[in-house]
């Protein structure tokens, strides 16, 4: 078995297809397929069923999947050390990235931190805000940056800035309802959201909350997976939405959406680490260069 065979394994199983694992290792169908036939051959079991043109993880793939994770995660920080008692500010730091972050506030924060650091190699994935809590938690990536509230006491947690929520509208839609107390009727109104897990709907979830009401008593009418569809979505005359400025800000600016006046209070952007793994010079660089800190290990603010 070989940390070659393992990083093919997880990459199938995470994807659930060997074409698009092998895509994103930049290997051939046939070399990723071959990794997982050795694998089963030598050790005469199957880790995946083969389900339509797709394949999923048999009971004995989801055990070996979290301990392939951990042998590769012990290899990445044995490397660190070795760097780091080299003396280098090299290597690869993984990233996870809730949309908005990943979109809006992280490039340019990320080229100016490889003029500085060009020997690191940073490997950006994007994913809702429990989606990359659970990276870091699993070992998946070094650092996660999020917008929305995290729980799992194995994080540390360190604001890096904040971000300002609007409500829009088509700007040729009709005004939106009015409740007898003179607020606008939540429940009244067409509703367009992210997906569960996603830091930009708990703004609405927040919101309602405030009204002592929750999602399941609003009309939600329609579900997206980005950002740039709910945008699109409402721009089409769709509903209401709550998202980032960030998101409509040009929209806003074009006349093709209106903020409908509200107070919601901004949330945090925030940067995840694991507490108890360890961190190499370069991610140390990162989190220094993100936080505006001095070194990786002193971090503005923790929460847990």
């Amino acid at each position: 078995m070989t940390l070659d065979q393992l990083r093919i394994f997880i990459a199938v199983a995470e994807r659930g297809h060997v074409t698009r694992a092998a895509e994103v290792l930049g290997i051939s169908q046939s070399a990723a397929s071959a990794a997982i036939a050795t694998l089963e051959s030598r050790y005469r079991t199957k880790l995946f069923d083969r389900v339509g043109r797709g394949i999923e993880l048999t009971e004995t793939g989801r055990l070996f999947l979290r301990e392939a994770r951990a042998v590769l995660d012990r290899a990445s920080m044995a490397r660190s050390v070795l760097e780091d008692l080299a003396g280098l500010t090299t290597g690869v730091v993984a990233i996870a990235a809730s949309q908005t972050i990943a979109t809006y506030w992280l490039p340019r924060r990320l080229s100016a931190f490889h003029t500085a650091n060009p020997g690191v190699r940073l490997n950006v994935v994007i994913r809702n805000t429990r989606e990359v809590e659970s990276a870091v938690v699993e070992g998946e990536v070094n650092i996660g940056l999020v917008e929305g509230p995290t729980q799992h006491p194995a994080l540390i947690r360190q604001q890096v800035d904040q971000d300002n929520l609007v409500l829009v509208v088509a700007s040729d839609q009709p005004p939106l309802p009015i409740n007898a107390l003179g607020r606008l009727d939540l429940r009244a109104i067409t509703w367009v959201i992210r997906e569960v897990g996603s830091g930009t709907r708990r703004g609405l979830e927040d919101l309602a909350f405030r009204e002592g009401l929750s999602l399941d008593n609003l009309n939600i009418f329609l579900i997206l997976p980005s950002n740039e569809a709910v945008r699109q979505a409402i721009e089409a005359g769709a509903g209401a939405t709550i998202i980032s400025r960030h998101v409509v800000a040009s929209a806003i600016a074009a006349g093709t959406l209106t903020a409908i006046p509200i107070e919601l209070p901004p949330r945090e952007y925030a940067l995840l680490r694991h507490r108890d793994r360890h961190a190499s010079l370069a991610q140390q660089a990162l989190v220094a260069h993100l936080t505006g800190g001095e070194d990786g290990n002193t971090p503005r603010q923790n929460a847990v």
